[in-house]
């Protein structure tokens, strides 16, 4: 229990484990004595909080937390009826979609501190926003378990002065009105102008040195500096503005107002096609209904706001995903976006600082129009080289997060800047790939420095200025520190295939040691939904097409599009037909099996699926096993009933991709 400026243990501990028999014998009120050896790590958001939960914004998730963990000890209640004050887990813990519902529902379960190894960035922020206590000090344990009082500075040590006063105030929201009355004022960092990375420079630029003037800009910053920056772009969907729309009025009131409303949008994108896919049981919870709330506190809200609502076409369909038409329509080079999406970072292409944020951080960003920021430190990815046939962007990003730094979080919280002479061959929608995916190996964002491909494609996507946008280009300075680099040669990765379970789990192809068979290949999601996507499963099933070859019988194959924009692109080159008559069934744009809300979800756990999303956390899109791969592995899989790269010695009947920036 939590005392005025102190934490005292007083009640029980949760180990999660691996095995599931210890955790239910905890669950069952049995204390363990030791630490267990096996604690989980990399415990996912779709674990604690699975998709299907997300239509509750109150405190009953807190019935339903952890009840999509991996070793499916944890049942509906369980938590909660146990109540444990300390939650103890391994590595990486809150890793994958930034939904705050998930330290909100380790709080509604009677969770006051979360003990693990280490914490996923947005998780992290999510924790301290809402006054979840946090902690990865394994030291405090013996002392809490003893019934030592421990100072509530203790969790708040190690942290930029921001997060100390945060945590200490009680939430992100406390802290804000306090910061808005002027009571509380942040330090301004006082960084001697020196060589910056391009992120740093975004950030000294869109700094707030002075809220209550409105004065934007200091000189420089490092890696550590903590302070408030000004939003260009702020947006929201509608898994979490509801979320996000009852945290704004109990922060500031009914009658409180979205400050600068015309740089806010949200979107009715991730929940269009739930109905074709909710199982019976789900339905007699009555979480349609709620799922049809979520849509109809968000239209409300945005409409009571002035805020612009990009929702369904005619046909059901999303206008566009969000990170999408944010790529497409809305971000320039040198913003600073926040959404309250973890993919957020896809935007992040452009040149942009671009990263997801919880619904708290989103409900002040309303109100202050700012977002805090650490300034994060940069881990340079330089790509060299030219990729091989058939290996393309998802590729590149499966071996990345493979690679043994990725894998053990030295990435967690800082960005993956893309360089190198083997972007030149990457058009903007497979940097979009690139960036999309940052956020998988637990970086802040993705980016790649606008150049003359990201100039050239907004111009004809867009009909701007080409000269226009060039002044809002930012680079990195040749002598700027970075935290790391990391070099791939391109000519080298081969297909890859991440296996199930986790993103980070990407082998070649080619090593597997068995043929797997699939049931269902779905290509779509803002990774697998872009125009040039579209271009990968069109020289796949077009080739074959061409030989007489259609989708294997046993096999479900699913295409959607990322936007409107890019159904018409695909529907102008004749590729509608040809998936249709390839045996592909098309889906309108929407999130959908992405998040376990549309066709192309599995039903059954013995189901398996390749897939062209971006992670594949269990539960992430159905019961069954995901493996992630690239837009053509998922068509060539579609075709063989298996696990399969395409034929290389099959001449494609369409265009190969990357689509040059200047296509039409």
């Amino acid at each position: 229990m939590m005392q005025h400026d102190a934490f005292t243990f007083r009640n029980r501990v949760l180990f999660l484990c691996d095995d599931a028999p210890t955790l239910k014998r905890q669950l069952a009120g049995s204390a363990l004595v030791d630490l267990p050896p096996d604690l989980c790590d990399n415990v996912s958001t779709d674990e604690i909080t699975p998709a299907w939960t997300c239509y509750w914004y109150d405190a009953t998730l807190g019935r339903y937390c952890l009840v999509g963990l991996r070793n499916h000890a944890i049942g509906e209640g369980d938590l909660r009826n146990l109540a444990p004050e300390i939650l103890v887990a391994g590595s990486s813990f809150g890793c994958g979609s930034s939904r705050e519902t998930a330290p909100y529902a380790l709080k509604a379960a009677g969770v006051r501190l979360v003990l693990a190894r280490s914490f996923e960035k947005i998780f992290h922020q999510n924790a301290e926003n809402i006054g979840l206590l946090t902690t990865n000090d394994f030291g405090l344990l013996p002392r809490l378990l003893g019934g030592d009082a421990v100072a509530l500075t203790t969790f708040a040590d190690g942290r930029n002065t921001i997060s100390q006063e945060v945590v200490l105030a009680g939430g992100l929201s406390a802290y804000n009105r306090a910061r808005l009355q002027g009571r509380v004022t942040p330090i301004t960092p006082e960084t001697a102008p020196g060589p910056m990375t391009a992120i740093e420079k975004i950030i000294a630029a869109h700094a707030v040195r002075d809220a209550e003037r409105g004065l934007v800009g200091l000189p420089a910053v490092r890696p550590g500096d903590a302070l408030f920056c000004r939003a260009d772009i702020r947006f929201t969907h509608d898994y979490v503005t509801a979320m996000a729309a009852s945290l704004f009025t109990e922060g500031f009131g009914a009658d409180a107002r979205v400050q600068q409303n015309t740089s806010c949008y949200a979107f009715r994108d991730h929940l269009n096609f739930l109905a074709q896919t909710m199982p019976a049981e789900r339905r007699a919870q009555g979480l349609l209904r709620l799922a049809d709330d979520l849509a109809t506190v968000q239209e409300r809200f945005c409409h009571t706001q002035g805020i612009e609502l990009c929702g369904v076409g005619a046909d059901g369909g999303s206008n566009s995903i969000c990170h999408n038409a944010v790529l497409e329509t809305l971000a320039v080079p040198g913003q600073l976006v926040i959404g309250t999406d973890s993919h957020t970072c896809t935007a992040g292409a452009l040149g942009c600082f671009a990263f997801g944020v919880g619904a708290t951080d989103m409900a002040n960003a309303w109100m202050t129009r700012d977002v805090r920021v650490t300034v994060p430190a940069t881990v340079r990815v330089i790509l060299t080289g030219a990729l091989n046939a058939f290996v393309v962007a998802k590729d590149v990003m499966l071996k990345l997060l493979a690679m043994p730094y990725i894998q053990t979080g030295h990435a967690i919280g800082k960005v993956l800047e893309f360089t190198g002479t083997g972007l030149k061959s990457l058009s903007l929608d497979e940097r979009a790939t690139l960036t999309n995916m940052a956020v998988e190996a637990g970086a802040t964002t993705g980016f790649v420095a606008a150049d003359g491909i990201t100039l050239d494609t907004l111009a004809l996507w867009r009909s701007e200025k080409r000269v226009t946008l060039a002044r809002r280009v930012v680079t990195s300075d040749a002598a700027a520190a970075v935290d790391h680099t990391l070099e791939i040669d391109l000519t080298t990765i081969t297909p890859m295939v991440a296996e199930p379970g986790d993103p980070r789990r990407g082998v070649p192809l080619q090593e597997l040691h068995q043929r797997v068979a699939i049931d269902i290949a779905y290509g779509g999601s803002c990774t697998g939904g872009k125009r040039a996507d579209m271009d990968m499963y069109a020289a796949v099933l077009g080739a074959a097409l061409a030989r007489g070859q259609h989708v294997h019988p046993r096999v479900a194959m699913y295409i959607q599009f990322g936007s409107a924009t890019v159904r018409a692109y695909a529907d102008a080159r004749g590729y509608l037909e040809l998936f249709r008559q390839a045996g592909a069934t098309l889906i309108e744009p929407s999130c959908g099996a992405c998040i376990n809300a549309g066709p192309g979800v599995s039903q059954r756990a013995e189901q398996v699926t390749v897939s062209a999303i971006n992670r594949n956390f269990p539960g992430r899109s159905g019961p069954g096993r995901v493996y992630l791969a690239s837009p053509y592995v998922v068509a060539a899989s579609a075709l063989t009933g298996y696990l399969a790269a395409p034929n290389l010695d099959a001449t494609p009947t369409t265009a190969v991709p990357p689509p040059t920036p200047s296509s039409p």
